[in-house]
Formats: C-alpha cells, structure tokens, sequence
C-alpha cells in the first residue's frame, strides 16, 4: 500500500519523566546523611521564598538541606524500630507532615537555633497570606513611600501611576502634576486574607510584611539517639536556651 501522506505532528524535544528516579535519589542521599552528619532537625518553611533558602544553603555550607515527599524522607529514616536507619529515627517520622524539610549538619543544637533565630529577612506579602500589621495611605499628596519614612526623604509618586492607583480601588486624582488623595485610604488591616490588590498596593509603596522564617520542629542526635521536640522550647524563650545548653553539656560528658 502507499503512503500515508497525511500530515504529523513531530516534537521536537522529547522528556521522560524522572519522578521515580528522583525519589531513590532523595531516598538514597538521605540515608548517606545519616552516617555522615551527627546531628538532624525537622523543619518547616513560614512565607517560602527560593533566595533566601539560597542564602540559607549557601551560609550553611556545612550541612545538607532536603526537601521532598514526607513519605519518602520518613522511609529513608526509617518509620519503626525495626525499620529505622539508626537509633532513635523513627520517632523523627512523626514530624513529618506538611511542608517540612530536613536538615543534617555537623553544628550543635545551640548553634543551629542561634542561627535561625536571628535570620528573618522580610519580603513583600503574596495573595493568601495574612496581614501582620495594617497599612493606610495618607489624605493630601501621594508620596512614594507613603509615610512609611521621613516625608523630607520622600518624593511624590510619580503621576503616571495615577490611573493603575484607581484600578486598584484607591479613589485617587491628579491635581497639578501630583497624586491626592481626598481622605486616607485603608490598604488592609492586621489579620487580613491579603488579596491580590493589595498586595500589589504594598508593593508598589515597598511594604514588606511577609517574614521569611524556619521553624525547627524536632532535634535528632546520633551519639544518644535521642529525639527533642522544639516547638515548645522555641516559644519559651530564654529559658529554652538554658536547657539546651545542659543537655549539650550531658552529651559530651
């Protein structure tokens, strides 16, 4: 018979899916961690943002960060006594739910919580989030910062914003070459679901009120095989640091 001279679709590029491929790669440098690194913490992620988990990779150089499917790290970590990669793992199983990530390191827990304490870098808020304080424009001229600083430190938004400022909702109008506004306008108020209005809003007036922040929720050490659940201890404070401390100082001896 002849030919087919119907035409076909030919792609180009051709791409295999990898997702089992990854996931024994997640599995197998997990339980290579465990032999290497003394110490494993449960983590979890509040507003995530890619740079600063950079900055966190790169200023942690020593350690090895994971994020993947729960259950997959929980496998690799073993979820019984029986089935566990070292002692003590299993119980690290039950940390493992929602967005978390792990983090083996060489660095003791003081150290570890130190460090994550004092790195909080702000970002600009997404739709969804909840508002963490309220933002209001000013009545009068609109200022590029909208009194968040000096208005001697200030200029005036420039007037070709004027007509996005009115899409946004802002009852806004020019008036000789500036923005006004008649009465102050409410952006949103602490505790609000932020939509996507304003957080263009907050933006656009660099307001930043999203908190990057990790949350550590469990502390593995392999010399003892114990597990410490740090959701309360963080939330204690001061005192928190003070047992830490002591029970470093048991380990070693």
């Amino acid at each position: 018979m002849p030919k087919s001279k119907r035409a076909k679709v030919v792609h180009l590029s051709k791409t295999e899916k990898k997702g089992k491929e990854l996931t024994l790669k997640l599995y197998a440098n997990i339980q290579k961690c465990v032999a290497e690194y003394p110490y494993l913490f449960v983590f979890s992620v509040e507003n995530m943002r890619n740079t600063y988990l950079k900055d966190v990779r790169t200023q942690l150089s020593d350690s090895r960060l994971f994020f993947g499917k729960t259950k997959v790290m929980a496998k690799a970590l073993g979820t019984s006594p029986e089935t566990e990669n070292a002692p003590g793992l299993s119980r690290l199983s039950t940390f493992l739910n929602g967005s978390v990530g792990l983090l083996f390191t060489p660095r003791p827990l003081t150290n570890v919580v130190s460090y994550f304490s004092s790195f909080t870098p702000m970002d600009y808020a997404r739709s969804g989030t909840i508002a963490t304080r309220s933002f209001t424009l000013p009545s009068g001229t609109v200022y590029s910062r909208a009194g968040e600083i000096p208005i001697e430190d200030d200029v005036p938004l420039a007037h070709s914003i004027e007509p996005m400022l009115r899409k946004l909702g802002v009852p806004s109008r020019l008036a000789k070459g500036k923005i006004e506004l008649e009465n102050e306008h409410l952006v949103c108020r602490e505790g609000d679901i932020l939509g996507s209005g304003a957080t263009t809003l907050l933006k656009m007036f660099g307001v930043a009120i999203a908190e990057f922040k990790v949350e550590l929720r469990a502390y593995w050490s392999a010399s003892s095989g114990d597990v410490i659940d740090l959701g309360d201890r963080q939330r204690e404070g001061v005192e928190d640091g003070m047992d830490i401390v002591e029970e470093e100082e048991d380990e070693e001896s």
